[in-house]
C-alpha cells in the first residue's frame, strides 16, 4: 500500500508556490501552530481574545500590512500575504480578519489614499501592531448597498464634523483610529478618526454564534469634529472604499482554504484513528468518497487561488476575477467543513475538533465583503455587460 499523501500532496501544490513565498507561509504556519492553536478554542468558547496581545505579536511577524511598501511595511507578494491568511484562518477565521481589516482595509486605505502625514503618522505603529485600526463602511441598515450610507461629513468653519453609526465593524471597540466612510454635499470621502477624539463612542456587539474569537462592534459618531487634514485627498466616490474591500476580498479567497484544509486533514487523521465495526473508518467506501471529493474541492480552489495571486502580483487582477475566487473559495470551505462535521460523529460538536467551529465562522466569511449574490451579481455582470443589481 502506498504512503498516506495530504490532500495538497495529490494536487502537487508546493510546486507551484515560489521559495520565497513558500518561506513566508512556513513562516505564519509555524506561528500559527505555537502561539495561537493552543488558544483559540478558549477564546472561541469565551468570546473573548486579546486583540492588543495578538496585534503586537503579528506585528512582530511581518504580517500586518505586509503586502504594502514602505513605512514599516514588508512590501510582500500578494501570493505570499494570502499564503500567511490561509494559515491564519487554519487556526481560526477571526485571527484572519484581525490581520485583513488591519492591513487591506485601514492601512490599505491610508496607504492608498492619505497623505503624506497620515502615512507616516498611522502606518508605522499600525506595522508593528502597536496601534489597531477599524473600517468604517457598513451600518446597521447598509451592508450590500453602502451608497445609501446615512453617515454624513458638513463642512463647518474649515473643520468637518461627522454624525452617523457604523455596525458590524470589526476591532471597532478596540481601536486606535477609525477610517470612516461618510456622505459629503459633494461625494463619498474617507476620514481618518483618532478613536479618542469627542463623540466617538463604540461598543462591543454581544451574543455572537460566529466569529467568537474576534471583536465585532458598532460605533457612534456623535459632532465628531475633524480638521480637514483628517480626509483622506485623493479618495472621491464610492470607489476609495470598494477598492479597499477588494483587497481584504483577496486575503479571503486564501484565508478560507486554510479553515477547510484544517478540517480536512483532521478529519482524515480522525478516520484513520476511530475503528468501526472492526476496522478503521477510513477504510470504508463511504468515507472515502467523502474525503476524495473534499480533496477534489480544496485543490481546485487552491488552484484558482494561485492563479489569482499571479494576476494579482503581474497587476493584471481585475474585480470580477476578485469575485470568482471569493465566492468559489467560500463556497467549496464551507460545503467541506460541512461534510467533515459529521464524519467526526458526535466528537464533532466538541471544540476538541475544528470542523464546526469553522463552519459558524464562514457562516459570517461568506457573508461579509460581499455576499455570494453579490458575487455571482459581479460576475453576471462582467459576463453579460448588464447591471442587475437593482
Amino acid at each position: 500500500m502506498p504512503s498516506p499523501q495530504t490532500p495538497f500532496d495529490l494536487f502537487g501544490i508546493d510546486g507551484v508556490i515560489s521559495e520565497t513565498d513558500a518561506a513566508v507561509q512556513d513562516a505564519v504556519r509555524k506561528f500559527a501552530e505555537a502561539k495561537l492553536r493552543p488558544r483559540v478554542a478558549e477564546w472561541y468558547e469565551s468570546g473573548e481574545v486579546p486583540v492588543r496581545e495578538l496585534a503586537a505579536q503579528l506585528g512582530e511577524l511581518g504580517v500586518l500590512g505586509m503586502h504594502l511598501d514602505g513605512y514599516g511595511c514588508q512590501g510582500a507578494s500578494a501570493t505570499a500575504y494570502g499564503l500567511a491568511c490561509l494559515e491564519l484562518e487554519a487556526v481560526d477565521s477571526g485571527l484572519r480578519t484581525l490581520v485583513s481589516v488591519q492591513g487591506s482595509l485601514a492601512m490599505y486605505a491610508i496607504w492608498k489614499w492619505g497623505s503624506s502625514e497620515q502615512k507616516s503618522t498611522w502606518l508605522p505603529p499600525m506595522a508593528r501592531g502597536t496601534a489597531i485600526g477599524c473600517f468604517g463602511l457598513t451600518e446597521p441598515e447598509f451592508g450590500s448597498d453602502p451608497a445609501g450610507m446615512r453617515t454624513f461629513a458638513r463642512r463647518d468653519n474649515g473643520d468637518w464634523v461627522l454624525n452617523g453609526t457604523k455596525k458590524w465593524i470589526t476591532n471597532g471597540s478596540v481601536a486606535d483610529v477609525a477610517i470612516v466612510w461618510a456622505h459629503t454635499d459633494d461625494a463619498i470621502r474617507g476620514f481618518v478618526v483618532p478613536t479618542d477624539t469627542p463623540g466617538f463612542s463604540a461598543v462591543s456587539i454581544p451574543g455572537k454564534l460566529s466569529l467568537r474569537a474576534s471583536v465585532t462592534s458598532e460605533f457612534v459618531l456623535d459632532d465628531v469634529r475633524l480638521p480637514d487634514s483628517a480626509v483622506l485627498p485623493t479618495a472621491i466616490g464610492l470607489g476609495g472604499p470598494l477598492a479597499c474591500l477588494n483587497e481584504a476580498r483577496f486575503g479571503i479567497v486564501f484565508g478560507v482554504i486554510g479553515a477547510a484544509r484544517d478540517s480536512l486533514e483532521t478529519t482524515i487523521a480522525y478516520t484513520m484513528a476511530r475503528e468501526i465495526f472492526g476496522k478503521p473508518l477510513a477504510a470504508y467506501q463511504a468515507t472515502q468518497l467523502k474525503l476524495s471529493n473534499m480533496t477534489l474541492k480544496l485543490g481546485t480552489a487552491m488552484l484558482l487561488a494561485l492563479q489569482l495571486g499571479r494576476l494579482k502580483d503581474s497587476g493584471k487582477l481585475r474585480p470580477e476575477q476578485i469575485s470568482l475566487g471569493k465566492l468559489n473559495s467560500v463556497r467549496e470551505a464551507i460545503d467541506i467543513v460541512r461534510e467533515c462535521r459529521p464524519i467526526l460523529g458526535a466528537n464533532g460538536i466538541t471544540l476538541d475538533y475544528s470542523a464546526l467551529r469553522h463552519a459558524c465562522n464562514l457562516e459570517s466569511v461568506m457573508t461579509y465583503e460581499g455576499t455570494a449574490e453579490i458575487h455571482q451579481l459581479t460576475i453576471g455582470r462582467a459576463l453579460t455587460g448588464q447591471q442587475a443589481f437593482r
